[in-house]
């Protein structure tokens, strides 16, 4: 792992690559600022403490997208998920807990000239930061993981206005990095969750 450097290096270097490979980007593409609430579900991981109902949690967030009228964009996302991996028991070893996603995404829209004004369906799937931190009773099994996550999903976005509308959004986030716990378990992924989240747009 020497050669390759921290998962943070790691994914810094797949997001600048990202934004290298799609530099020809239109010239009068759209900056859309989309701040977003929703909620993550469907957790896995080998994390030795992952109490019942952990990983259900509100999602906070917001993502800046360049897109333009053709099929090519980008989009830089960052959502925050508080107490993921505390459960519903409120005396459970788990103290505090945050999940930080850090991603740099390709996107890939059905182009305006099909969809005209209605709803725009995209696919989205790119690389980033997945920082996990926990602080748990007795200081027993702390999570303090920096991992290369990997994102992939999709979703539609639809205006009311020229310049405000709304974003669907659903997608799947993995730790692609990081190494397995004592009781790993074949197919569990390190960490990964779906998260689902509506948006507001707001066009520049």
């Amino acid at each position: 792992m020497s050669g390759l450097g921290s998962p943070a290096q790691a994914a810094r270097r797949a997001l600048l690559g990202l934004m290298l490979l799609c530099a020809p980007a239109r010239a009068d593409a759209d900056w859309l600022f989309v701040p977003f609430l929703g909620g993550s579900f469907a957790p896995e991981t080998t994390f030795l403490v992952f109490e019942e109902g952990a990983g259900r949690k509100l999602v906070i967030g917001g993502a800046v997208m360049l897109l333009g009228d053709g099929l090519l964009g980008l989009e830089a996302d960052v959502g925050h998920i508080p107490g993921f991996f505390e459960g519903d028991d409120p005396r459970g070893l788990v103290l505090t807990s945050r999940v930080t996603t850090i991603g740099g995404n390709v996107v890939l829209a059905v182009p305006r000239s099909l969809t005209r004004e209605s709803l725009r369906p995209y696919v989205v799937g790119g690389v980033g930061l997945l920082q996990a931190r926990s602080k748990h009773a007795a200081g027993l099994f702390p999570i303090d993981w920096n991992l290369l996550g990997v994102t992939i999903g999709g979703g539609a976005i639809g205006f009311i206005t020229d310049a405000t509308g709304l974003r669907f959004d659903l997608r799947h986030i993995k730790a692609a990095s990081g190494a397995d716990g004592p009781l790993a378990r074949p197919g569990i992924s390190r960490l990964s969750f779906w998260r689902a989240t509506v948006g507001l747009v707001i066009r520049y």
